[in-house]
């Protein structure tokens, strides 16, 4: 299926990325791009202890490097910026923690200086000889370590609430099949190709941030907070971003440091850290553990899930990953319980990563699902199809729409499931066992007010402009096509504006919103200016004169009366005003607070989920592996999937974040994993933190079915950025399993787990 797109429509069919070309040819302009005005450079100095204090510095030698501008410490910083609480409660920043505000070291990797040079060279070489002397102290790094602190999540974050549904305990006492295991993910970093850079000027007392981000608003008033500042002095700019994943969250730590720095030295300031650094001045996935009790009677429909589960977090954020509510809703079952808590350690804040709950949380359960399969003698789909629900077994609202068979049964067909015997270990090819597992994938609909100001002019033009971000999705050529398709004006001659704080306000580029939120404020946007210009129409002496203007109609770019007459929007716009015509749309979802505009303006998260029915996106995961029997080497061959997300407006860049989504569930599944040593990570570059690449995978497919929910917005879009890769871990694993007979329950799988 392309994406259902009528004739003559320009959504719903595929376009190539207008910003393609200038992307794959270098002309593309990110934040560290921006070299123009920049005088001084800086470096930053990572803490090498994982908790203590910092006793002193030694800079002598350090000072010796030529082109060497100044080196800022806790000494010059302390007390210059304010405390301001995490995004996520209800603040600006990805993390409370407050580098070179006092002599407390709180994490490994922690920035204990800012060091400024005339150059990049300078600043790096001086950083390398700055001597920090530390008092370090006991630190706990993960899970059942001395100091570590567990925490129900409830305590935690306000308004979070386990689930309590039925008596679990007497339908496990009674239940002929019986799944009772444990599941461990571990610390992910998200590893964008850009780094997460930083770029200061002043101009008289107004501010300028060139920062790749993916919430400008967040970073706008943040630092205003931080610095005591009017947000309306504050631009922050972010282009194009090299990627975020969920990284580039918020307001970052080091901004403000960079900020003082250059009105400190009355010049422009950049920051470019290393790799390395950035597995700790920003957020990554962390660790979590899962107890899935899973029990069903002896025709295979639940009766019973429990589901507890820990993640990690710091001391100093009320901040952790909570997703057993999307677990406990997915299928049919009478009797729930989930419990989760945080455990609290010596080590930076973590943060959303892409589809952040329902990887490691999901990847439990579907695990646990084709375990229970196995005992039942069941195949793993027709398990699935038994538990269907159409509505949520916690709360009894129904699903807007369920297509999740549907799209296990296309999946099965495209990948040939019917070829797959139940018994593990009963196919093989030569030295490679083979094995087939699948998974289900779900997530959540999310949507968010936004502005946004379209213009029209003369000359068959149009401009969008939003501050909403470009992060490699293709939400730029969206919003050009939605021009193109509501107002009848060529892809080509549509420019969009995207990622400054000088535009219209837009939220978060986050939880599959992008183009839920962003769509249906263009389509808003371009309802009014079709009305705008067909009652300027009708005003005396235009030449639809005497016509009411709810009579015009408009189709193919042009305004059609009841007489027969046409006119082209351009010309209309001619005949109104030659410099063109504009509108500013403020789109508000339904079921939105009702102070959700100022909450945008703001700089505040506004996403809801809410309404009377249960707005999901669906898909089906499947997995062949192969598994040398000889030296366990892993490989996946294959990988199909197939995807239920509402209307799809553009069906090449919907497939393109998809077939990348599941490859990266790969990487989740068999490559992935920041190693710890106490509390520091020791891996922290792309030598030794293994991602997938195109040596290993071979065919991957992505199916987009049929989802129309008339119900979930008005352009009936559910967003799919983050449904690719959910699923992809347990369809693997439970391939795996399928090829062996192995049960892997800790991720990632790895050679050492098959010999």
């Amino acid at each position: 299926m392309d994406g259902g797109g009528k004739a003559g429509s320009v959504l719903g069919h595929p376009h190539v990325r207008i910003e393609g070309r200038a992307k794959v040819t270098g002309a593309a302009i990110y934040a560290s791009d921006l070299r123009a005005g920049v005088v001084a450079h800086a470096a930053l100095v990572t803490s090498t202890i994982a908790c203590g204090r910092i006793t002193g510095f030694d800079q002598s030698t350090a000072d010796t490097v030529p082109d060497l501008l100044r080196i800022f410490t806790h000494r010059d910083f302390a007390g210059a910026i304010a405390a301001v609480p995490h995004l996520m409660a209800g603040g600006y920043v990805n993390s409370a923690h407050r580098p070179l505000a006092s002599d407390r070291v709180a994490y490994a990797g922690q920035i204990v200086a800012l060091v400024v040079g005339r150059t990049p060279e300078a600043a790096a070489r001086a950083a390398s000889l700055l001597q920090v002397r530390y008092e370090p102290e006991p630190a706990a790094g993960t899970f059942d370590e001395p100091g570590a602190e567990t925490v129900r999540l409830a305590d935690l974050k306000p308004g979070h609430e386990d689930i309590a549904k039925g008596d679990p305990g007497l339908a496990w006492a009674t239940s002929a099949v019986l799944v009772d295991a444990r599941y461990e993910t571990p610390i992910q970093h998200h590893n964008p190709i850009e780094l997460f850079t930083t770029r200061c000027a002043w101009e008289g007392n107004c501010l300028t941030v060139h920062e790749p981000t993916r919430y400008v608003g967040a970073v706008q008033h943040g630092l205003a907070a931080q610095l005591g500042m009017d947000p309306a002095k504050i631009r922050v700019v972010s282009g194009l971003l090299g990627g975020h994943f969920g990284s580039k969250f918020a307001l970052s730590q080091h901004s403000a440091l960079v900020a003082l720095a250059a009105k400190r030295l009355g010049c422009p300031v950049s920051l470019v850290p290393t790799r390395r650094q950035c597995f700790t001045i920003a957020n990554y996935r962390p660790e979590s553990r899962h107890h899935i009790r899973l029990a069903a009677d002896r025709n295979g429909h639940f009766t019973a899930l429990m589901h507890e589960a820990e993640v990690i977090t710091s001391r100093f954020d009320p901040f952790a990953m909570e997703g057993a509510e999307v677990a406990a809703s997915l299928y049919a079952c009478p009797a729930i319980r989930t419990q989760e808590r945080a455990v609290r350690v010596d080590r930076n804040t973590p943060g959303p990563m892409r589809a952040p709950p329902e990887v490691p949380y999901l990847f439990a359960l579907e695990s646990a699902v084709d375990e229970a399969a196995w005992h039942l003698g069941l195949d793993p789909i027709e398990l699935r199809r038994r538990n269907d629900t159409a509505t949520d077994p916690v709360t009894g609202k129904p699903f807007s729409t369920r297509p999740l068979m549907a799209c296990f049964d296309e999946a099965a067909a495209a990948f040939g499931w019917e070829r797959r015997l139940h018994e593990p270990g009963s196919r093989r090819d030569g030295s490679w066992l083979v094995g087939l597992g699948c998974a289900a994938s779900v997530r959540p609909v999310k949507i968010a007010a936004a502005t946004m100001r379209i213009r029209i002019t003369a000359d068959d033009t149009a401009e969008v402009a939003t501050t909403h971000h470009e992060i490699g999705n293709g939400i730029t050529t969206l919003l050009a096509m939605g021009v193109a398709d509501q107002l009848g004006v060529p892809v080509e001659r549509v420019s969009v504006h995207l990622g400054d704080t000088a535009l219209p306000p837009a939220g978060i580029s986050g939880g599959s919103s992008t183009t839920t939120s962003l769509m249906n404020a263009l389509v808003l946007g371009c309802d009014q200016l079709r009305r705008q210009v067909s009652h300027a129409l009708t005003e005396p002496g235009r030449s639809f004169e005497g016509h009411d203007p709810t009579s015009l109609g408009f189709a193919e770019g042009r305004f059609m009366a009841p007489d027969g007459r046409r006119l082209r929007l351009a010309e209309a716009v001619r005949l109104i005003d030659p410099t063109g015509i504009e509108t500013l749309a403020e789109f508000v979802p339904e079921g939105s607070k009702p102070d959700a505009l100022r909450t945008l303006r703001n700089g505040h998260i506004g996403l809801t989920v809410g309404g009377d029915t249960l707005k999901w996106a669906f898909g089906a995961q499947f997995a062949e592996v192969r598994i040398h029997a000889e030296t366990g080497e892993i490989r996946v061959p294959r990988l199909t999937g197939a995807f239920a997300a509402g209307r799809i407006l553009n069906p090449l860049s919907a497939r393109s974040q998809l077939t990348g989504g599941m490859i990266w569930g790969l990487g989740s599944a068999l490559l992935e994993e920041t190693v710890l040593d106490g509390a520091t990570y020791r891996n922290p570059d792309l030598a030794e933190y293994l991602v997938p690449t195109a040596a290993d995978v071979d065919v991957v497919e992505a199916l987009l079915v049929p989802d129309p929910d008339a119900t979930v917005n008005p352009l009936a879009v559910k967003g799919l950025g983050e449904l690719g890769i959910i699923g992809v871990n347990a369809a693997i694993a439970n391939a795996v399993h399928h090829a062996t007979g192995r049960r892997i329950r800790s991720l990632p799988i790895r050679i050492e787990d098959m010999v």
